[in-house]
C-alpha cells in the first residue's frame, strides 16, 4: 500500500521560510517522479514544483520560481520543498504525490499524472 506524508507545515509571517518534507512507503520511490501541489480556500489544488525519478530535472510554477526549492532523497524515500520569501498569496494545505509513471522522462504539471496524494500540510503566511 502507498502511503506519502507531509509534515513541516505552520504558520510564518511573510518572508519568512518553511521546509516540507514527504515520506514514502509502498513503491519504489527511486523509480517515480513526484510533485508537491497546493490548495487554498475556495480554489483548484494547483501544481508548486516536480521533480524527476532521479533528481535529475525539476520545474517550478511561475508564482514560486525562484523561492521555492524541490529535492529528494532516495536512499531516505523523502521529498522535500525548501520554501523562501514567503507571501499570504502561497497560503495553502500543500500535497505531495507520486507521478504515476515509472521512469518517466520529463517531469508533468497535470494533477492526473500524479496518484497516491498524502494528506496535505496547512501553510499559512501572515502579512
Amino acid at each position: 500500500q502507498v502511503q506519502l506524508a507531509e509534515s513541516g507545515g505552520g504558520l510564518v509571517q511573510a518572508g519568512g521560510s518553511l521546509r516540507l518534507s514527504c515520506a514514502a512507503s509502498g513503491r519504489a520511490f527511486g523509480t517515480y517522479g513526484m510533485g508537491w501541489f497546493r490548495q487554498a480556500p475556495g480554489k483548484e489544488r494547483e501544481f508548486v514544483a516536480a521533480i524527476t525519478y532521479n533528481g535529475g530535472r525539476t520545474d517550478y510554477a511561475d508564482s514560486v520560481k525562484g523561492r521555492f526549492t524541490i529535492s529528494r532523497d532516495n536512499i531516505k524515500n523523502t521529498m522535500h520543498l525548501q520554501m523562501n520569501s514567503l507571501e499570504p498569496d502561497d497560503t495553502a494545505v500543500y500535497y505531495c504525490a507520486f507521478d504515476q509513471r515509472r521512469f518517466r522522462y520529463g517531469t508533468s504539471r497535470l494533477r492526473r499524472d500524479f496518484d497516491s496524494w498524502g494528506q496535505g500540510t496547512q501553510v499559512t503566511v501572515s502579512s
